[in-house]
């Protein structure tokens, strides 16, 4: 059975950094997309980057490019996000997320979140 365990979050002034980990167990890391997702208090959740199984490729928000990256390391099962220039907008519990499928870019699988705050 997939796990996802996010880990780093916490409380951070405006223009500060934070980077995330998503520890995965549960299957062979190599073969499957990562991504990450945000939901905003009182809003929908949003997209916030993905990246391919080899981690050769990324993909951004327009609301994040230039200020996070997503990095994996496929020896330790993990996935990052790194956050920097941290906006008050940024606010958000961060799920990491993976796919069912291998060499797919769906994301049908969530970590529990963990809570990123951004004091302005």
């Amino acid at each position: 059975q997939v796990q996802l365990v996010e880990s780093g979050g916490g409380l951070v002034q405006a223009g500060g950094s934070l980077r995330l980990s998503c520890a995965v167990s549960g299957r062979t890391f190599s073969m499957y997309a990562m991504g990450w997702f945000r939901q905003p208090p009182g809003k929908e959740r949003e997209f916030v980057g993905t990246i391919t199984w080899s981690g050769g490729s990324t993909n951004y928000a327009d609301s994040v490019k230039g200020r996070f990256a997503i990095s994996r390391d496929n020896a330790k099962n993990t996935v990052y996000l790194q956050m920097n220039s941290l906006k008050p907008e940024d606010t958000a519990v961060y799920y990491c997320v993976t796919s069912s499928e291998p060499y797919a870019m769906t994301f049908d699988y969530w970590g529990q979140g963990t809570q990123v705050t951004v004091s302005s």
